[in-house]
């Protein structure tokens, strides 16, 4: 049973980084088009728009839709111009799946009661955007403000099945949240105006406040911050050597970010269930 249940999350998490993919650039042709103040076509809009290829706008079928399946079955080209498809989104799609699994995999809560279900159902709807923008900042170096925002009444609503999901006080959940919130976005903002903006943008002070709320607590803010800055670090050193990357080029700092915190709430989720085991046993 337990691997009916992981192919049926790995299919989830198929089908949600196709929508991420699309989320990701509908998203990016509308700020595109607010930004020449261009009326956006209908069949781009991040609601009612359908999918088309990127390179000749074709709307696509069903069959071109099939997350993963269709870009193997069509040789990783449009059915319709022939160009290739970016390779972005077979790659998002089998990571967005594979890290589905293992969120289900590291759940530390029971799934036998309601709470349980609906909290990892909002940590799974948490992953989905932080995903799209590990992405978008990847591809735009830009940290979309509407997702973050969505992400934090996210985060808030998955506090609150916290509380009644876990032994804890209502006011150790509260001030571990604001502890996590102070730290990583208090720090983030010091270095946005100490550098007036040259190191971090408002994009990863933002980012950085909302993962510090998700996490909470001292701990895991100020681990999940040491690890975004070393991962970073060490990005940066392989692109200047490689020489792919100069001292002046522009690297966002994003996707580290958000990097640092889900190896730290999948680590946490993990000592959670090795402290359970060990009572159990």
């Amino acid at each position: 049973m337990k691997y009916f249940y992981i192919f049926f999350i790995f299919i989830f998490g198929l089908i949600f980084g196709s929508f991420i993919n699309a989320l990701e650039w509908r998203l990016h042709q509308k700020e595109e088009a607010d930004l020449n103040k261009i009326n956006l076509d209908n069949s781009l809009s991040i609601v009612n728009g359908r999918s088309v290829c990127p390179n000749c706008r074709h709307q696509l079928n069903a069959l071109d839709l099939i997350p993963l399946v269709s870009y193997l079955l069509l040789g990783g080209k449009c059915r319709y111009c022939r160009k290739k498809i970016n390779w972005q989104y077979p790659v998002v799609e089998l990571l967005t799946a594979l890290t589905f699994v293992i969120f289900y995999l590291f759940w530390p809560y029971s799934l036998a009661s309601a709470n349980g279900i609906f909290l990892l159902i909002i940590s799974l709807l948490i992953l989905i955007g932080l995903v799209a923008l590990f992405i978008y900042d990847l591809k735009w170096y830009i940290l979309p403000t509407s997702i973050i925002y969505v992400l934090f009444g996210l985060a808030f609503i998955y506090k609150i099945l916290f509380y009644f999901t876990i032994d804890q006080s209502f006011s150790s959940v509260v001030v571990g949240s604001l502890v996590g919130l102070l730290i990583g976005g208090g720090l983030f903002y010091l270095t946005f105006i100490l550098s007036k903006g040259q190191w971090i943008g408002g994009g990863d002070v933002r980012l950085g406040t909302l993962l510090g709320f998700f996490l909470g607590g001292p701990i895991n803010s100020l681990i999940f911050l040491f690890l975004a800055s070393f991962i970073g670090s060490l990005y940066s050193i392989v692109l200047l050597l490689t020489k792919k990357a100069n001292r002046k080029s522009l690297i966002p700092f994003g996707p580290f970010l958000i990097l640092g915190a889900i190896l730290v709430q999948l680590f946490s989720w993990h000592f959670r269930l090795f402290i359970h085991d060990i009572f159990l046993y």
